[in-house]
């Protein structure tokens, strides 16, 4: 059926539907749900984002830069939308009927859509390397004078802060359903971009509530000792997904022709997710 579909044809972007601020919520109840209908899968996942966290912390630790800690732990902000898409393919099992397996959802990850899923992350890098030039161009600012006082302090922090919300906002408008939109429908890095951009700018009250939780759920997850974080990404991993079938109408975009969302959801989860708007 997709070689059979005109692209030109097709859209420059997929629709959006219209969120309640409070639909985040319902995308965490429905991504427990997943986390307890796979908790091994999942758990594999998480201890695996948890055990590269705490190796990054414990090697700014010994080598005593904490700048090093940051740009890190900054660049999982531009990397973690990667990390999750085999969370995506385990709950596209699951919404199938199918039994989620491992192994083929590191499949559906990481080989089936490896050539879509490197130029996004291409894109995420180059964001990444101007996030960087940026800060260290920001530490410039930094106040040395020995009478510095504390307002001095406070503009250098919050000017800092501003810079990196700023490409953290970029980052997050371009990856919050783009990934779950190549992992669901044959479509190009940059149409799932421009798709996910445009629901966050047209849902901007939801997404700043989900991007509330996430940072909260993260913060929880690192604050102990980053073993929340082995249940933490997962359940987030599982939410985003359920979030881009709530927000994003991919109808008018082909199947794959092979894999695990070649084959329709059952039709009690699409009449759930419709029922829910």
């Amino acid at each position: 059926m997709a070689t059979e579909i005109d692209r030109d044809e097709m859209p420059f972007a997929a629709p959006c539907r219209t969120l309640s601020p409070l639909a985040p919520f319902r995308w965490l109840g429905r991504g427990f749900q997943d986390l307890v209908a796979a908790p091994t899968q999942s758990l594999v996942y998480g201890g695996a984002v948890a055990l590269l966290t705490g190796v990054v912390t414990l090697l700014a630790w010994f080598q005593g830069s904490q700048w090093f800690l940051f740009a890190m732990l900054g660049g999982y902000v531009f990397m973690a939308p990667l990390c999750c898409t085999g969370l995506y393919a385990l709950s596209a099992q699951l919404e199938r009927g199918q039994p989620p397996l491992l192994l083929r959802s590191l499949r559906a990850a990481f080989l089936r859509h490896f050539g879509n899923e490197m130029v996004f992350a291409l894109a995420l890098l180059v964001v990444f390397l101007v996030w960087a030039r940026a800060a260290i161009m920001v530490t410039v600012f930094f106040p040395t004078d020995a009478d510095a006082t504390l307002s001095d302090y406070v503009a250098f922090y919050a000017f800092g802060t501003a810079v990196g919300a700023i490409f953290a906002s970029i980052t997050f408008s371009a990856s919050a359903f783009s990934l779950p939109m190549i992992m669901h429908r044959n479509v190009d890095s940059i149409t799932a971009i421009v798709t996910s951009v445009n629901a966050v700018l047209r849902n901007l009250p939801a997404m700043i509530v989900w991007l509330s939780l996430v940072v909260v759920l993260l913060v929880i997850g690192i604050a102990t000792a980053f073993m929340g974080l082995i249940v933490i990404v997962p359940l987030i991993g599982f939410a985003a997904w359920h979030g881009y079938l709530d927000t994003i109408n991919a109808d008018d975009f082909p199947r794959h022709a092979e894999g695990i969302t070649s084959t329709p959801r059952e039709p009690d989860q699409d009449s759930s997710i419709v029922s829910a708007q």
